[in-house]
């Protein structure tokens, strides 16, 4: 269990320690779920530091876009190129459960901490990688980041042919990012179980290119059989103010919609008849539904659809998201320290009745649980730390 954070009720991964070397979103999402769960992440740094604490936004100095990924981990920064650095991440290796890694495939094994060498002194542990394209075969040695990966995958050119564009979009979401890190979550939790049942360890492959290409379920049947007539595609409908997304998937879903709109009579038209016939003519359909809410404000148009039954969202941006009734009701956020600010972070997508989930621990400073790691973990006394610090091998906060 983490040391520095009182948990009043258990958690499903206490106990559990985590070394983690990764950087950037993939990874450290990973095991930031994994710290939610009451595992000890110690996130493991260059001297530098991991690139997404000097990315923006800025709150007191500090990034909170590191602080969303990393919060309730511990930071531990040692200098790999040097032997005693590299001897004590094996070291620590040694005495944790998980490792995950999101390097570029080869980098663990010239870094003599591929899973080979750590499970020969700990055979029972997880070891996940999360790269681009897995860690053998002909395109494990390209690089990649979580845009390439969306152009490669076939998940842009599918949403550009869905907006009838005539190039993709730009790419600022990092879809392939949280999608890989959410499966090796899963991944290296059941090994986990597994460790439990069989006493092994496991190595554990992760790639984004698998993770977009297995969400595109639909997609991927439809390029094995063309269909004849395309599905209807989900699109807004604009309000005078805003826009609101309908989905009048069920008979009842459409017979609802058109009452609440006071459209009855679309009921009757043979356009919209038949399920078959409002897939051949959905445009036409949602045509009238902008018809019928140009004049109107997305509020009302939302509030009139919600009394109907019918499934329907106005557009919200981010901001308005957090601050909504349903952020707060769920507990969607947590507040936690970064430095000397405070900032909301994302609680995990998940409830648990018997155990405890969730942030609240504060986002860890560039090395500061270095020393107690060292003392706690490994029983490195006082002087010995201080020579560590002493010859750059331990690196402290500045």
């Amino acid at each position: 269990m983490r040391p520095d954070v009182a948990v009043k009720t258990a958690r499903a991964l206490d106990g559990i320690r985590v070394l983690d070397f990764s950087a950037m979103i993939a990874g450290p999402y990973c095991t930031r779920l994994m710290a939610d769960l009451g595992a000890e992440v110690i996130k493991l740094e260059p001297p530098e530091g991991d690139y997404m604490r000097g990315r923006a936004p800025l709150r007191a100095g500090r990034s909170l876009y590191f602080g969303v990924l990393n919060a309730g981990k511990l930071s531990l920064a040692l200098d790999l190129k040097r032997p005693e650095g590299v001897q004590l991440a094996r070291n620590l290796a040694a005495r944790s459960d998980v490792v995950v890694e999101n390097f570029r495939p080869g980098v663990m094994q010239r870094l003599g901490f591929d899973y080979a060498a750590l499970a020969a002194a700990n055979p029972r542990l997880v070891y996940c990688s999360i790269s681009g394209y897995g860690q053998d075969g002909g395109s494990a040695a390209l690089p990649a980041y979580a845009p390439i990966v969306q152009a490669a995958s076939g998940f842009d050119a599918t949403a550009m042919a869905y907006q009838g564009a005539d190039r993709p979009a730009k790419s600022g979401i990092f879809v392939a990012d949280y999608l890989t890190g959410v499966h090796a979550f899963g991944a290296t939790c059941a090994a986990l179980v597994r460790r439990e049942r069989s006493g092994l360890g496991e190595r554990i492959d992760c790639a984004l290119m698998d993770a977009m290409v297995g969400m595109l379920g639909y997609e991927v049947a439809e390029a094995q059989e063309p269909v004849a007539q395309p599905r209807p595609l989900y699109q807004p409908t604009r309000a005078k103010d805003g826009f609101l997304m309908l989905a009048p998937i069920s008979e009842a879903n459409f017979r609802d919609m058109v009452r609440a709109a006071g459209r009855d009579e679309l009921k009757a038209d043979p356009r919209f008849a038949t399920l078959a016939a409002r897939i051949a003519n959905w445009d036409a359909l949602m045509a009238e539904m902008d018809r019928w809410a140009a004049d109107k404000s997305v509020a009302d148009c939302e509030a009139a659809m919600r009394r109907g039954g019918v499934p329907c969202a106005r557009y919200q941006s981010v901001a308005e998201a957090m601050a909504s009734p349903y952020a707060r009701e769920r507990g969607l956020f947590a507040t936690v320290k970064n430095g000397a600010a405070e900032i909301q972070v994302t609680n995990p997508p998940f409830k648990m009745q018997g155990a405890g989930a969730g942030a609240g621990a504060p986002v860890p400073g560039l090395g500061e649980h270095g020393p107690s790691i060292l003392e706690r973990v490994l029983g490195k006394n006082s002087g010995e730390i201080a020579r560590l610090i002493e010859e750059g091998v331990l690196c402290l906060p500045s």
